[in-house]
């Protein structure tokens, strides 16, 4: 191993479904402070495990037991999750008492959220990162950004994946996605009210990712609006390319005499609906360009840990 491999993180990937193997092939290809020491898998048919063996990588396909029997484990500082909700309880335990930081791509939120674009430094010592969703990173930025200029009331994310992209781990964590990410939309997005739709889209071609946002907001000017949406739109381009507005946002102003009544909370709201459609084209690492649910997953989980090291300052 050269020097510069030497000086790099050593980290390891649970899951070696298509986000474990995104990610994986985002750190051999493209990160300068991450190194994949170990991928984990429990089917050891998988192709993410067999990719990994191809590029050296130790592998095991005895899930998180497995891991910890590794003789490279000792020297893992990061553990990225890429498996289920239910199977990150276990995971989470195991890698505590072993000291080891962990940044978790499931829905299951026992630590707090992070969405590198809006609230990279509120968490760095947490032992536990959440990145939300790929949903959430697609949309919480833009509900973030809106709620910069304007208080919002309400903020609504419809996502919409190609089936073909959602593995099992996806289709088993449909109800802890819209769960978590309701909630993430409020807490790291600042919406009052938030609410999450996924749909997995079976069309054939595949479809790439497409994510809408509607919120309802406080009075404000709209080309303010706007900007602070496509200011937004760039600083997530920065890690995620692929990320872009699909048309001009749409902002429309509800007045008192044509409110939008809001059941959920038994309210008649005024003020400006906006309305911003989006497009998560990605990179091909793993999966074709359709895909651009795994490349905002992985590019914000990988730069989340990226941000780690250089906070050590081993960067």
């Amino acid at each position: 191993m050269d020097q510069a491999n030497k000086q790099r993180v050593k980290t390891a990937i649970l899951g070696s479904g298509n986000i474990g193997t995104d990610l994986m092939m985002k750190i051999t290809t493209l990160s300068q402070t991450l190194e994949l020491a170990a991928m984990v898998g429990v089917d050891p048919m998988s192709d993410g495990l067999a990719r990994a063996s191809a590029l050296g990588i130790v592998t095991t396909a005895k899930g998180i037991d497995g891991l910890v029997e590794l003789p490279v484990f000792k020297d893992i500082e990061i553990v990225f999750d890429a498996t289920s909700a239910g199977a990150h309880k276990k995971h989470d335990a195991i890698l505590r008492a072993h000291g080891k930081r962990i940044i978790d791509l499931t829905p299951a939120a026992i630590g707090p959220y992070v969405v590198p674009s809006v609230n990279m430094n509120a968490h760095m010592q947490a032992p536990n990162i959440n990145m939300v969703t790929c949903g959430g990173q697609a949309t919480i930025p833009i509900v973030a950004a809106i709620g910069s200029v304007a208080s919002v009331r309400y903020g609504e994310i419809v996502a919409s994946i190609a089936s073909k992209s959602a593995g099992p781990g996806t289709r088993a964590n449909i109800d802890e996605f819209t769960e978590t990410t309701s909630r993430a939309i409020e807490l790291v997005g600042g919406a009052r009210t938030g609410k999450a739709i996924i749909i997995l889209n079976p069309a054939e071609p595949p479809l790439i990712m497409r994510d809408t946002v509607h919120c309802l907001c406080a009075e404000a000017d709209p080309e303010t609006v706007a900007a602070a949406v496509a200011a937004k739109v760039a600083e997530v381009q920065a890690y995620v390319p692929g990320y872009r507005l699909k048309q001009a946002v749409q902002i429309e102003r509800i007045g008192a005499n044509n409110p939008i009544y809001l059941p959920d909370v038994d309210e008649k709201f005024t003020g400006l609906k906006v309305s911003v459609y989006l497009e998560v084209e990605g990179a091909g690492h793993y999966l074709p360009a359709y895909a651009g649910n795994l490349d905002i997953m992985t590019s914000a989980a990988m730069r989340t840990a990226e941000h780690l090291v250089r906070l050590q300052g081993r960067a």
